[in-house]
């Protein structure tokens, strides 16, 4: 049976329901989601190991391995093509590494599994650029991204209770648009419209986080209130946060891994990254 240890943390073994081919990268066989409880009794929520990925010769992700614990902020920083949205897109099950293992939780092997069914085990992304239905309002937006029947059949029977109103209020007061609920979501601010996205995620109770570049176009106080909303979410979920803003690094990191070249080039608190020599060469500058 596999087993690794992964920065002291021993990685889960592989699961017996479905034959798995190769190394478990573009070969691997996909399986169906056996139960949708996630084991955190490790304290991690995401091992990553030894995950490569290439295209047409250009090696995005190089044995690429590390862990995210239950409830962590994980800051990833690096220089453009330090693969870090292919690593979430590895994740996450768009793009299928070439070799490595990637485990959600103790129970979870990612790369067994599509893209809808990873998302449904409590896996959100946020992309860089805002996705929200702007026709429709905040309130509603934040409704269809609840937990709830998806089929046609079922959708037209559901109806929407009070339980499900109070969550809604409490999601949208969390991402500071509270007083924007009837508001049509195309007339929002670009800060504004990440907010809700986030919300639109936070609906639908993720276990994991990704948020890449949350930031990216904000005003200085949607910045400093973007910051403020992940650390109220710190101890709630794991959030990995990719990012080329420092300053808003510096607000909310704990630990910060460098990505370069596909790999992990440093992990440490801001202060020691930023003090050493190999990331001021590749990043930082002096």
């Amino acid at each position: 049976m596999y087993q690794v240890v992964m920065d002291g943390q021993a990685a889960p073994e592989p699961v017996e329901d479905a034959p798995l081919a190769g190394a478990g990268g573009r070969a691997a066989a996909f399986g169906r989601v056996v139960s949708e409880s996630v084991d955190l009794s490790h304290g991690v929520s995401l091992y990553v190991e030894d995950v490569t990925v290439s295209f047409d010769g250009f090696r995005a992700l190089n044995k690429l391995s590390l862990t995210i614990g239950r409830d962590e902020l994980r800051c990833v920083i690096g220089p453009n093509g330090a693969g870090k949205t292919t690593m979430m897109d590895v994740i996450t099950g768009k793009t299928r590494p070439d070799a490595g293992r990637i485990f959600f939780g103790q129970s979870h092997d990612l790369l067994r599994l599509r893209e809808p069914d990873i998302a449904g085990l409590g896996i959100g992304r946020k992309f860089q650029k805002p996705t929200v239905f702007e026709a429709m309002s905040v309130f509603d937006n934040i409704e269809l991204a609840l937990k709830s029947p998806k089929d046609a059949r079922a959708s037209l029977r559901w109806r929407l209770g009070a339980g499900q109103r109070d969550r809604i209020e409490e999601v949208l007061a969390q991402v500071r648009l509270a007083e924007c609920a009837r508001t049509i979501a195309g007339t929002l601010s670009h800060g504004q419209k990440q907010w809700l996205e986030i919300g639109m995620l936070l609906a639908q109770d993720p276990v994991l986080l990704l948020l890449d570049e949350p930031v990216a176009g904000m005003t200085d106080e949607e910045t400093m209130r973007t910051a403020e909303l992940l650390l109220e979410l710190e101890g709630r979920h794991a959030i990995v946060v990719v990012e080329h803003d420092m300053e808003f690094i510096a607000q909310i990191s704990r630990t910060v891994t460098v990505l370069h070249e596909g790999s992990v080039l440093a992990e440490g608190s801001l202060a020691d990254v930023q003090a050493d020599d190999r990331v001021i060469e590749v990043y930082l500058g002096r």
